[in-house]
């Protein structure tokens, strides 16, 4: 391990990253190290870690790079790997602009959710094609304490249960995992989205990500929100043939998502780069041992 590693900090909507370049794959990041990294107190503190990296050099990747110079490697707070992160696209898109390897306009960022089309407008809003969503069949439920709600199941290139509640306060804490049932509905575990009305086509929501607790967003949350509301009032784009956009409010701000007719979902947010930096390749060493 290098004695220096570069790194910088961002969020969107203040779902918050540890964003640490390493175009040719050669730094190793091990759960351990990641935890370190996001740990608030003794580490640079973040949601998760976006691992940037050339997509012909990522194992995971190499068939995606005839499509996508780039690969997001996620990595959860505790270390763990993720799919697809919504929030997490726009922050590591603006990574790249910010490091003068792409400009304003569209680009495709690999992912292990697929290839996703991002652009970045002058405005500095940063929209993500997000893909379709899947909405698997069969009925599933989340609890918090003695409060039980039927959860809309969503997919977005990772899991979702989305419940349309009374008060987002009745979420709890969202400290631990919600129970949800039945048990093999996500075998991977789930994220939990508790979601109230503030108007038409406009909702706000809590979130508890797995292998993150509460976060201040969520962009794969909030297309499963979107979706899942869609649904619910009847506006499935599909069924209607025109678009249906829903501003979705999260204790970070606010984020606009769009499915159309074809079921093509996008997402659009700020995302902010606010630091940047070395990380100690001693500390980190100490770190996970």
């Amino acid at each position: 391990m290098s004695t220096r590693i570069a790194f910088l900090k961002g969020h969107g909507t203040e779902n918050d990253f540890v964003i640490v370049p390493d175009p040719e794959n050669a730094l190793d990041l091990p759960p351990a190290a990641v935890t370190a990294l996001c740990d608030r107190r003794a580490g640079i503190g973040g949601d998760g870690l976006l691992h940037v990296v050339r997509s012909a050099a990522h194992p995971e990747a190499t068939h995606m790079a005839g499509q996508a110079e780039w690969f997001m490697d996620y990595r959860n707070g505790d270390g763990s790997v993720a799919e697809m992160c919504g929030n997490g696209v726009r922050v590591f898109a603006r990574y790249l602009q910010h490091a003068g390897h792409v400009t304003e306009g569209d680009l495709a960022v690999a992912t292990r959710g697929g290839v996703k089309t991002v652009h970045i407008a002058k405005d500095g809003d940063v929209t993500v094609g997000m893909g379709r969503a899947l909405l698997p069949e069969g009925d599933v439920t989340v609890s918090v304490g003695d409060r039980r709600w039927p959860a809309r199941n969503v997919n977005m290139g990772n899991p979702h249960a989305v419940a349309f509640v009374d008060d987002l306060a009745h979420a709890g804490d969202l400290y631990s995992p919600p129970p949800f049932s039945p048990a093999d509905a996500y075998p991977s575990g789930v994220n939990v989205e508790f979601v109230v009305d503030r108007g038409p086509r406009h909702v706000a929501m809590r979130v508890h990500e797995r292998g993150a607790g509460e976060t201040r967003s969520c962009g794969t949350g909030a297309c499963a929100v979107a979706v899942a509301t869609a649904r619910r009032d009847g506006a499935d784009p599909a069924a209607t043939g025109s678009p249906a956009t829903y501003t979705v409010d999260v204790p970070g701000g606010t984020l606009v998502i769009t499915e159309r007719t074809d079921g093509e979902i996008e997402m659009t947010g700020p995302a902010v780069i606010v630091a940047e930096g070395e990380i100690d390749g001693d500390w980190l060493e100490n770190a996970v041992r």
